[in-house]
């Protein structure tokens, strides 16, 4: 057949789409591919030609073989032979394109590498059948979200896709809080009615932005492919927090429910699989046990905590057979005259070894295991037997668990606590959360007739912060409302409305005959605020801390109990004080420094002498997290920095980097060896030493 019929038919064969062909030099760049096939994905050739066949096409990241988890360029690289690769045009068609693309070598006689000759097949149709065959097969029946054996393999191909390529990728788990309940008091069926909601969220948040899977359970995961920014994964988080806490209805009721996320990211928390999920696991466990509703990320200094929490359990379960535990107590204070109208009761523990643990750990731990109930018992009766050594006039208000007020002993251990303790009823307030209100509407109104006729007062605590606190307030008998202290905290701040909420639920507490507290009062600007929106009673670190039995036993006297406020003039809500030790990084130098309060702004630093105004630093602040910044202010010696790129939230209440740095990364840039996370690194990356003397003075700083 003569040359130009051959290449009339090579022609006919592109143009009716069965075949496409494509050729690169001996550099990897395209020299030749068909004008049709450029047609579909919308290029030219123009643009096209003298580019590497990579930057065209993506291996199609469901197929799971070990070779086309590859780049598509390194496949190229090889000079071997291409097996049949399904690929897909980069950039996102309108129109799905999947193609099987093959290639071979070419080599003159010489063998001179010419370059690879290949050609490409349109398989969309069957493609497409195929991916809605295994995705049926690897789908969760219930929220039609990927299985957990599916995820494992996404998890899988991602991080050896991204391992060649030096690329990051982050894993959120998720956990549901309190869905047990759901399932307990309302039902199987609707705790899959619910789980279905909360998967239809998570599609709508997460979007084209991560991958989601649910693995069994109540338990969520997303894989956020390229995502390594700190202050991006939090704001998901926050989202995904904030969306999922919201109200479900079911069957004519509504469900709450909350949940808590631990984030990983790779490489730096683990390279394979099964390294990062426990990393994210354990920032899971270590969001459980700060409180729940929050998001952790993983740090090195995490413990096995579901080995930790049972270990905790245990020895709470001991602390309170042995009597180690203690109430504190946290005065209300009448806004009007300083008085003190009442005290909360605060649970404290001081572990022998561990010293003081915070009730935001041990409480969601003993609400768990239902040691709660006893613990709860405890502490009606020990408050009200403390209460009675105080003036008549003076309450105290014991809080207690949604888990404690569904138990049906509460009742009991509240008539008990009166009795034993000879304290009148109306000296007792119970602290209750709008958590109490999930489950059983019925049994709630019964044990609210029943506590009210026992002549105890009731308080709602946390008020603004749920979702359906005015539809509480009209069907449960309340004798007071508590503002949560997040409302205070930002209520000096400019373009905020918490002010404006204050004031809303003042009036309104006003309006129906119920009396207010303010609460998380810490400054005197706050203090004049909220006085100024008709708060009659506060409660606040600018009054006083929670004070022992003794210590209130020593400031009461035969006149009324009165506190004056003291703290500082105004609140701000972005310093931090801390007592951290860090490293300061300057020329090949690391000093040892103490930090002593940080924001996201900057930090005061404490133990180098010399240091002038202007001064470029580096804070090395562990993990490969570090902050350039630079020195506003230099007193003996402190020196006040002030950061290149503002610290984000870390979920755990601190501060930390948007972004960290790999080891290797430090070593290949010979920073100083004590800088280094441990590890083991080529000699050729590391720095023969410091090429020149320190130019500032480390000071020892010791802690107060």
């Amino acid at each position: 057949m003569p040359a130009a019929d051959r290449l009339s038919l090579l022609d006919e064969f592109e143009d009716l789409g069965i075949g496409w062909f494509w050729a690169t030099n001996a550099e990897g760049n395209l020299i030749y591919i068909s004008p049709r096939l450029l047609d579909l994905i919308s290029a030219d050739a123009a643009s096209v030609l003298g580019q590497p066949l990579g930057n065209l096409f993506e291996a199609d990241p469901e197929n799971l073989d070990e070779k086309s988890s590859r780049p598509l360029n390194f496949l190229l690289g090889t000079r071997h032979k291409i097996p049949e690769l399904t690929v897909r045009p980069k950039g996102g068609n309108v129109n799905p394109l999947w193609l099987l693309l093959s290639g071979r070598p070419k080599f003159d006689d010489a063998n001179n590498f010419q370059g690879y000759r290949g050609g490409f097949r349109d398989i969309t149709e069957q493609y497409q059948r195929e991916l809605e065959e295994t995705r049926q097969a690897t789908s969760d029946a219930l929220t039609g979200l990927a299985n957990r054996h599916r995820h494992n393999a996404q998890l899988d191909a991602y991080l050896r896709a991204f391992k060649s390529a030096k690329r990051s990728c982050a894993l959120m788990l998720l956990d549901l809080d309190r869905f047990k309940q759901v399932n307990d008091t309302m039902g199987h069926p609707a705790g899959d009615e619910l789980l279905r909601q909360v998967a239809d969220r998570l599609r709508n948040i997460v979007g084209d932005h991560g991958e989601i899977g649910r693995l069994g359970g109540d338990e969520f995961a997303i894989i956020c492919p390229d995502m390594d920014d700190c202050g991006k994964l939090g704001d998901l988080a926050e989202k995904i927090i904030q969306i999922v806490s919201q109200p479900y209805p079911i069957d004519d009721k509504r469900a709450v429910i909350g949940t808590s996320i631990g984030i990983a990211i790779a490489p730096h928390d683990g390279l394979e699989p099964e390294q990062l999920t426990k990393s994210a696991d354990l920032a899971l466990y270590a969001a459980k046990k700060g409180g729940r509703g929050q998001f952790r990320f993983f740090s090195a200094d995490l413990k096995d905590e579901k080995e930790e929490r049972q270990l905790l359990l245990d020895d709470l379960r001991q602390a309170l057979e042995q009597d180690e535990l203690e109430l504190h107590y946290q005065p209300v204070v009448r806004a009007e005259d300083d008085a003190v109208v009442g005290f909360e009761a605060l649970m404290r523990w001081e572990h022998s070894e561990r010293g003081h643990v915070s009730p935001g750990i041990f409480i969601p731990i003993a609400e768990e295991s239902g040691l709660i109930i006893q613990l709860g018992e405890w502490a009606l009766r020990r408050a009200c037997m403390e209460a009675m050594n105080w003036p008549e006039d003076v309450r105290v208000a014991v809080n207690v668990s949604a888990v404690q007020f569904a138990n049906a002993g509460l009742i009991s251990a509240v008539t008990s606590a009166l009795a034993q303790s000879g304290i009148a009823p109306d000296r007792l307030e119970l602290e209750l959360t709008e958590s109490i209100f999930l489950g059983d509407s019925e049994a709630a109104d019964q044990t609210f007739k029943t506590l009210k006729s026992l002549g105890v007062r009731l308080v709602l605590d946390d008020f603004g912060t749920g979702f359906s606190s005015l539809s509480y307030l009209r069907s449960a008998p309340f004798d007071k409302i508590k503002v949560d202290k997040s409302f205070v905290e930002t209520c000096t701040l400019k373009k905020q409305n918490s002010s404006t909420i204050i004031a809303a639920i003042v009036g309104l507490a006003d309006a129906i005959g119920m009396e207010t507290t303010v609460e998380g009062v810490e400054a005197f600007d706050q203090l004049e605020l909220v006085r100024s929106k008709g708060a009659r009673f506060i409660q606040g670190w600018l009054y006083s801390k929670a004070l022992t039995p003794a210590q209130i036993a020593e400031q009461v006297g035969p006149e009324q109990f009165k506190i004056k406020p003291s703290g500082p003039d105004r609140h701000r809500p972005d310093r931090r004080t801390v007592f951290r030790r860090i490293g300061v990084i300057h020329d090949d130098h690391r000093y040892d420094v103490v930090m002593r309060s940080v924001s996201k702004s900057g930090a005061l630093i404490e133990g180098l002498m010399g240091v002038p105004c202007g001064t470029d630093l580096v804070l090395d602040l562990g993990g490969g997290q570090l902050a350039y910044c630079t020195v506003i202010r230099s007193e003996d010696a402190q020196i006040g920095v002030q950061f290149e790129t503002p610290l984000v939230s870390d979920g755990a209440g601190g501060l930390c980097t948007r972004h960290r740095v790999s080891p290797y990364a430090l070593a290949a840039a010979g920073m100083p060896l004590a800088a280094l996370p441990p590890g083991n690194y080529p000699l050729a990356m590391l720095a023969d030493g410091p090429a020149n003397p320190p130019r500032f003075m480390q000071v020892s700083v010791s802690k107060p």
